[in-house]
């Protein structure tokens, strides 16, 4: 029967017998050429054949490959195949690719021309890029790591630029010809409300700033929510506020802070509260219980002035006769402006007799304010609505006055009385569907808040300077 149709193991045999046949001859052979080798000690003839031996065998494996090959392990054999490849091709840039954009960060203190002139732009160009409309008051008004892009051509010359003209509009200009030609990129923000709080250390702005508030969030606090319960002049280290805003997120990235929801500020031992609610089509900011924190008229309608003069009996500086003062004055320089002690009406606008240039406020409920001795008028006419803080003019000496200075009156009824210390009228809380309304927006504020304080002023002695946003 044929060796084959034994199969795999009858094979196996066969392949053994032959290698103990293999090795039997061998040594046989060995024996009789070297019958002392195995039995005795070698002697030098023995050493000399030994030596002999292997050099022939090394040689035999050098210069046959596939004997070579054959004493190596098979994990090491590999084989190299030539392949013929195709010719390589260069392919030139598809049209309307877009540009290579280099951007640049706009510095603290460097402007729009010394960015351009980095950039090997000329400002010929740059000031051709300002005549597009909308584009001056973007670019002229850059800050620190604004991002401006350049497409610069091989002979350096501009072929592209853009910017963000607003936080949710890119700009992309194309320069082609001596023609600039525009395209606006609409780019989605997502408004997200967020919760932050900060001790201060140094300073309330310093502390404002570390809890990310932008520098007009800050100024809302300060201006429009406390103003008329905290004097921040007074306002000590270890004191602390948090605030409820609006922040604007654009790919990702915060990009700005928005309105302020409510806040909280806390200094002398006592908490004060502001919730921001609209009434009547109008932002206002109202206490926890629904009170609003502007007071309907500020005492002094005149920033950094000095009290000259008091209400009451008095000699006259310039006819120097003894004469009721039915007001108080503030002296100022000329050119001061001088504000609207509350909303209202402009009852006059006008010359006066003694009084020179005067205007008169009518706030409702039968309270008047008047205002002399202007050396001009603000953008104010009769009938015109004006707004508590509103500039309605500047001081001035006209009529009878020795120098600059605001005389200043308050009439409740016709009748005068001292501005100092009469007791202003109570401006209306929300009431019924408002009220209710106004309650439902602030209870969530408000929780925040307290959430956060909670974490962060847990200890009795919290350390200074921390701040937090959630």
């Amino acid at each position: 029967m044929p060796l084959s149709e034994h199969g795999p193991v009858r094979k196996q045999q066969f392949h053994d017998r032959l290698g103990i046949l293999h090795d039997t001859l061998l040594h046989r052979t060995l024996r009789q050429r070297f019958p002392a080798a195995f039995n005795t000690r070698w002697t030098r003839r023995h050493w000399v054949h030994a030596s002999l031996f292997a050099t022939l065998g090394a040689l035999l494996a050098t210069i046959v490959p596939g004997f070579s090959s054959q004493l190596q392990p098979a994990s090491q054999l590999h084989a190299t195949l030539p392949l013929s490849l195709p010719p390589l091709t260069v392919r030139a840039p598809a049209a309307g690719q877009g540009h290579q954009w280099d951007v640049v960060q706009v510095e603290s203190g460097q402007t729009l021309g010394g960015v351009f002139e980095s950039m090997g732009v000329s400002s010929q160009t740059m000031h051709q890029i300002l005549e597009q409309p909308g584009n001056r008051e973007a670019l002229t008004r850059l800050r620190p790591g604004a991002e401006l892009a350049f497409a610069l051509g091989e002979d350096g010359a501009l072929q592209g630029f853009r910017f963000d003209r607003t936080p949710s509009q890119r700009v992309e200009l194309s320069l082609v010809g001596g023609k600039i030609h525009e395209k606006v990129l609409e780019r989605a923000t997502t408004t997200r409300v967020a919760v932050t709080s900060a001790e201060i250390d140094s300073s309330l702005y310093a502390a404002g700033r570390r809890a990310g508030l932008s520098p007009a969030s800050i100024a809302v606090m300060t201006d429009d929510i406390f103003k008329y319960d905290i004097d921040f002049k007074d306002v000590q280290p270890g004191d602390r506020f948090s605030a409820v805003v609006e922040e604007t997120w654009r790919e990702g990235e915060r990009i700005g802070g928005g309105r302020i929801l409510a806040a909280t500020f806390t200094t002398g031992g006592k908490t004060y509260t502001g919730f921001r609610f609209e009434r009547d089509g109008k932002t206002e900011y109202f206490t926890q219980d629904g009170r609003p924190l502007k007071k309907s008229f500020i005492r002094m309608p005149i920033p950094y002035a000095r009290l000259s003069s008091t209400f009451g009996a008095r000699r006259h500086p310039v006819l120097g006769k003894m004469r009721m003062h039915k007001g108080v004055d503030y002296a100022a320089g000329t050119g001061t402006p001088i504000m609207a002690a509350g909303d209202a009406k402009v009852q006059f606008v006008g010359q006066q007799r003694g009084y020179g240039n005067v205007v008169i406020l009518d706030h409702g409920r039968g309270h008047t304010t008047l205002y002399a001795h202007m050396s001009r008028f603000g953008k104010i006419k009769r009938g015109q609505q004006v707004a508590q803080g509103s500039v309605i003019g500047y001081v001035g000496s006209t009529g009878l006055a020795t120098g600059p200075h605001l005389h200043y009156e308050f009439r409740v009824n016709g009748v005068h009385r001292n501005p100092l210390s009469v007791t202003m009228p109570p401006p209306a809380p929300l009431a019924g569907a408002e009220l209710a309304a106004f309650r439902a927006q602030a209870a969530p504020a408000l929780a925040r808040i307290e959430s956060m304080e909670r974490l962060m002023y847990a200890s009795a002695e919290p350390a200074k300077g921390k701040a937090k946003r959630g």
